[in-house]
């Protein structure tokens, strides 16, 4: 194998494929980067079992080969490597030779024919979606994911059909988020769960262009297909949230608020929630309606803040508590000046939406304050 390529061009193939990689793992061969060649392209796949990731890289074949290298050795010696042109080459004893300017690097490979096959995947339905779309409705709902692994099905985002619109869905048990697009063409109505970790690499890879991404979804296997990359995930089991039933339809209070100014509030009143001496109990930021205004407040042993924001409010007085982290998180992934904050009781969820972006939906429950 002999091949050339602009370091640029086969960095990014490496950073696109790099967490693909198995990190830990008893199989050595799933720690490398799978290096073939095909015409004047270089293919770089990486594969963990649950997640595999194909990039092409445009580059010049002069003799065709394929082999495994460490992934981590492999990207951190090419990511030092001066912005140039940089020759591979497997030479008579198996040894990878990274060659560029006046450096010469040799790596131990691994056998390509003990590198799992990325699963085939018979897809049963799809859709097309730009990709800066996608982007936007996976930063608006992964942060919502679980990170409790007693209950699998909610480390992933529920990606659903209906009626030729995709919802995207996160819950954790405490809050949930929903963004919605409408696609174009008769689409058929499907549901899956795919997983929080396989998004945030979707994520990372796709851009914020109008360029199409494709997903196919088959009954346990996910594929997302982009011009120069693939990635093929397995599904997440088990039964989702029927998250339409959990969504208040009514409210009792509302307020129309200043995303920033609410934003920062939060923000400054965090500092003193979060800086608990007793770090395992939780202290809830309280939140007081009256007409017009809002309170937002937080005290523990550390010290007390309050902080106080007009508002256009509606319907009756309240007070309630939050986790002041679920409520930023939301803040954080709205991009309108102005939300609708709905609330219920003092027990019941809260609605955080924005004004202009009737696709976007924040629920969060409160925390029971003591008397």
């Amino acid at each position: 194998m002999k091949v050339i390529c602009e370091k640029e061009k086969i960095l990014k193939g490496i950073n696109s494929v790099i967490n693909g990689v198995a990190s830990k793992t008893t199989m050595p061969i799933l720690e490398g980067i799978l290096i073939q060649t095909n015409d004047n392209e270089l293919k770089l796949t990486s594969y963990d079992l649950e997640i595999g990731i194909e990039y092409i890289v445009e580059a010049q074949i002069e003799e065709q080969g394929n082999t495994v290298v460490n992934a981590i050795m492999f990207s951190e010696i090419i990511k030092r490597l001066p912005s140039s042109e940089i020759k591979l080459t497997l030479n008579d004893n198996n040894l990878l030779e990274i060659e560029c300017e006046g450096s010469l690097y040799k790596l131990a490979t691994m056998n390509p024919d003990e590198f799992p096959e990325l699963p085939k995947i018979n897809v049963d339905n799809s859709i097309e979606i730009e990709q800066t779309v996608l982007k936007n409705m996976i930063r608006k709902t992964i942060f919502a994911v679980s990170t409790e692994e007693n209950r699998p099905i909610f480390t992933g985002c529920l990606f659903e059909v209906i009626e030729n619109k995709l919802n995207v869905v996160a819950v954790d048990g405490y809050r949930l988020a929903i963004k919605s697009n409408n696609l174009n063409g008769n689409k058929n109505s499907f549901s899956s769960v795919i997983p929080g970790k396989t998004l945030n690499e979707v994520n990372k890879i796709i851009s914020d262009s109008f360029d199409t991404v494709k997903i196919g979804i088959s009954r346990n296997q996910a594929l997302f297909e982009m011009e120069n990359c693939k990635i093929v995930t397995r599904l997440l089991d088990g039964e989702f949230l029927k998250y339409s039933n959990t969504i208040p339809q009514n409210w009792e209070t509302r307020i129309k608020v200043n995303k920033n100014n609410i934003q920062n509030c939060f923000e400054r009143i965090s500092l003193i929630s979060a800086s608990s001496i007793e770090k395992e109990k939780k202290y809830p930021v309280k939140i007081k309606i009256e007409v017009g205004k809002v309170t937002i407040s937080c005290a523990n042993q550390t010290g007390d803040a309050k902080e106080e924001i007009f508002v256009d409010t509606e319907g009756k007085e309240l007070e309630i508590g939050f986790n002041p982290r679920f409520f930023l998180d939301a803040l954080k992934a709205i991009d309108d000046e102005e939300v609708y904050i709905e609330f219920g009781t003092s027990r019941s969820p809260c609605i955080i939406k924005p004004i202009e972006d009737g696709d976007y939906i924040y629920m969060i429950l409160p925390i029971k304050m003591k008397e």
